[in-house]
């Protein structure tokens, strides 16, 4: 080997391992990242470390907690939907269906939204038992194929800086979530938002964004070592809340 040209090897290396691995395929384009994630569908819980009691403790909780403060929707507003109902936009293999499921507490609906067809094959052979409080879509985040002020909670968990175009992402979440619901977001902080350049952004930008879009009471909490978890509340009909 002509070892003039490790430099060149190594640092190509480099960039492809940030490409494919620390930014998860996000500047590669969309149809790369959800390669990716069927790819590694079948290893991703694994890899994650993802146990049923931290998923109760860091998903389901704080959304329960946001819930009891959301007055229930009248009969014919709700029409044939169990409250609450949520959306879990991203869901991948299911882990928030799966957690508010575990909980004696909640007797709502979940739909749960994701682009990677074998993510959401794990998520269907996991919540098939309860197919009445769980219903599985494969759809797009920038245009959610629900109507307007359906859902009385969406979340979206360690995805927004992954999708094309995360503020209209945003801006659909917003557009299906009711007046009073609550939305709940995480932003990647820290030092592993360095390796997404342009794709997250600080504290204070995002929740500017999340007040432009008719959410209020909007606050940030620390939520796992590289995530906040930003809650907010719709705009309630009568404007008071």
């Amino acid at each position: 080997m002509n070892w003039v040209w490790l430099p060149v090897v190594l640092a190509a290396v480099a960039i492809l391992y940030w490409l494919v691995v620390l930014s998860e395929g996000v500047y590669l384009g969309s149809r790369v990242v959800i390669a990716l994630y069927d790819w590694g569908a079948s290893s991703y819980d694994r890899i994650k470390n993802v146990r049923p009691e931290d998923d109760a403790l860091y998903l389901a909780g704080p959304l329960l907690s946001a819930l009891a403060g959301v007055s229930a929707p009248s009969a014919a507003l709700r029409g044939r939907f169990a409250a609450p109902l949520v959306l879990d936009v991203a869901t991948g293999t299911g882990r928030l269906p799966l957690a508010l499921l575990r909980q004696w507490d909640f007797s709502g609906q979940i739909v749960g939204l994701d682009l990677s067809r074998r993510m959401l094959a794990i998520a269907r052979r996991r919540t098939y038992a309860r197919p009445g409080c769980v219903g599985l879509a494969r759809g797009d985040a920038m245009t959610l194929p629900f109507p307007d002020d359906l859902f009385d909670a969406v979340m979206c968990i360690e995805a927004v800086e992954l999708l094309p175009r995360p503020r209209a992402a945003l801006a659909e979440m917003a557009r299906v979530l009711r007046p009073g619901g609550r939305l709940m977001v995480t932003n990647r902080v820290g030092t592993d938002s360095r390796f997404l350049p342009g794709r997250t952004c600080p504290r204070d930008v995002l929740e500017t964004r999340l007040n432009a879009l008719g959410l209020i009471h909007v606050a940030t909490r620390r939520w796992q070592v590289h995530y906040d978890l930003v809650d907010a509340q719709k705009l309630p009909t009568n404007g008071l809340a």
